[in-house]
């Protein structure tokens, strides 16, 4: 099926994504939603499309349907992946193993489930794409960073363990990971609620769906030596957070 592109009212510098799903309806609706906020969109409706599209084109993302006719979602996944980083987001039904889909970390970078909110496939796109452009920020022109140091903590990026100044580990769930490192790519810069959220969103919902306070609080308990004073993670009234520390890139 012929490759089809939609980027009325945006620019050749806007994020292009790539939607491969065999429906019409759930195409156009998405393609009308993301070209609202500022992305090009194109779509295609098999395998043989979505081959020939990344071979002839560069695109940011690829939002793809596990379920195809006659194709193997999860292999046409595999295949992006082998050729190249390209980030992923996973289309799946209610009714099909959502743990299947999780096992793909190797391949896709999240998933979603029919029927979407158009307004959060959008949060998750921006989530995957903030990830993804802040760490070939950190890398362009050098090998991967090993570590980020901040008021003498340590954040190790490889095992995810962060080190106080007298050596302690102090533990660090997932979610605690991911607001931590939006903060420590953005440092001395006021985030909005709405944008750490999209910063640090993750394959589970976690940080999505609960109050973006809550784990601030939780990260200022680990950091902070009075969490209720907190030095390192501040609140700008009506505006948002910002991380009060100069961060230091380790090779």
């Amino acid at each position: 099926m012929e490759l089809t592109t939609a980027s009325a009212q945006t620019t050749t510098f806007a994020p292009h994504i790539l939607v491969v799903d065999d429906d019409p309806d759930v195409c156009q609706l998405i393609c009308d939603y993301f070209v609202e906020f500022g992305l090009r969109v194109s779509c295609a409706a098999d395998g043989a499309s979505m081959q020939q599209a990344l071979a002839h084109g560069i695109f940011d993302l690829v939002l793809l349907d596990l379920k195809l006719p006659d194709e193997d979602g999860m292999a046409l996944a595999r295949e992006v992946r082998a050729k190249s980083s390209t980030p992923i987001i996973i289309l799946t039904s209610r009714k099909e193993d959502v743990d299947r889909v999780i096992g793909l970390e190797l391949a896709a970078d999240d998933y979603v489930t029919k029927p979407f909110n158009p307004r959060e496939l959008v949060a998750r796109v921006r989530a995957v794409l903030r990830r993804t452009q802040s760490n070939k920020a950190l890398h362009a022109g050098a090998e991967p960073l090993k570590a980020l140091r901040f008021a003498g903590w340590e954040l190790n990026l490889r095992t995810r363990q962060l080190t106080s100044a007298d050596g302690e580990r102090v533990e660090l769930t997932q979610s605690d990971f991911a607001l931590l490192s939006a903060f420590l790519g953005a440092p001395q810069r006021i985030l909005s609620r709405e944008q750490l959220l999209e910063l640090s969103r993750d394959h589970d919902d976690e940080v999505f769906d609960r109050s973006i306070d809550v784990q601030i609080l939780r990260l200022r308990r680990k950091l902070e030596t009075n969490p209720s004073r907190p030095e390192l993670i501040k609140t700008e009234r009506g505006a948002g957070y910002f991380f009060n520390a100069r961060v230091e890139a380790v090779g």
